[in-house]
């Protein structure tokens, strides 16, 4: 949703389009806008006063959105209705007055703006031990919310400490972790016992793609990330003879069929689709998308 935003606002538009940090963290999405015309910032003053700037899947906090109406930018907002939803779980939590527990990963865009909707209320925790270390006002006012990207097992290990450090924690009504993260590590789950090696086509900076390369790692599989095709090192394939292919979340589907062409060229390889789940969620476009059109 949030690419197709930045092509439709491209189509009606034409440049220059600001985005406040990368789209989606695949560095191929990312160079094929910039290349039309795309500028991707790290702060509303790149942009210019009155400019349109389109806000990346991740999130951002209420703070860059007052920054950004403060210079008249032209707003079209592309945060994944996933992380709106934690957001707001998030306000909530902090209107009934509880200490919030962020699962996730501090540095990343979408911890930075999750934990800007409320900073006095929320505290980052990557593992166990940080919940161990964690000072609350109310233990026994506790509740947490988590990253949509995590490794599902990494997120269990850290909710049950918290669990059973706060006996009374509140969670959310409906788990936070995207079902497209899910599907995926549900899916090299399942496979990975099968093979010998398994591929992962993202990008370093892709949460949910380190995740994947994780899973395969953490059931005893050799396990590479690559960007694409050009990623594959002919060594990696002596005494293999099974290959898992997957993908992060905001692959492009053109990189997967260039690593099944080079895999069956190269190789000789012998493509087996196998369905491990079926998704069929739709994200409606955005109002401010909408909005735009009317407007123009």
């Amino acid at each position: 949703m949030a690419i197709d935003v930045v092509d439709q606002v491209l189509k009606m538009k034409g440049p220059p389009v600001f985005v406040f940090h990368e789209i989606v963290h695949n560095r191929h999405v990312v160079e094929g806008f910039r290349g039309r015309g795309v500028t991707f910032v790290d702060s509303m003053a790149e942009v210019p006063e009155g400019g349109l700037v389109i806000y990346s899947a991740h999130g951002i906090s209420p703070k860059v959105r007052q920054e950004a109406r403060g210079r008249e930018l032209v707003e079209v907002d592309a945060t994944c209705p996933l992380v709106t939803k934690v957001h707001l779980e998030v306000l909530r939590f902090a209107k009934e007055g509880y200490s919030i527990l962020f699962v996730g990963h501090a540095n990343h865009d979408e911890a930075v703006g999750t934990v800007g909707e409320a900073p006095d209320s929320i505290i980052v925790v990557e593992s166990p031990e940080d919940v161990e270390r964690v000072q609350v006002r109310d233990p026994s006012k506790v509740a947490y919310v988590t990253q949509t990207t995590l490794s599902i097992a990494d997120a269990m290990r850290v909710i049950t400490a918290i669990k059973k450090r706060f006996p009374n924690i509140k969670g959310p009504p409906k788990e936070d972790i995207c079902y497209a993260t899910t599907n995926r590590q549900a899916a090299v789950t399942a496979l990975a016992p099968e093979v010998d090696l398994v591929l992962v086509i993202g990008s370093t900076n892709s949460s949910n793609s380190q995740r994947l390369v994780e899973t395969a790692r953490a059931l005893g599989k050799v396990a590479y990330l690559i960007d694409d095709q050009s990623g594959l090192r002919p060594e990696w394939f002596d005494g293999v003879e099974l290959v898992l292919v997957t993908a992060g979340a905001s692959a492009p589907e053109h990189l997967v069929d260039g690593l099944l062409d080079r895999l069956k060229k190269d190789f000789n390889g012998e493509v087996e689709t196998r369905d491990v789940a079926r998704e069929d969620v739709f994200f409606e476009p955005p109002r401010s998308l909408k909005k735009l059109a009317v407007v123009g």
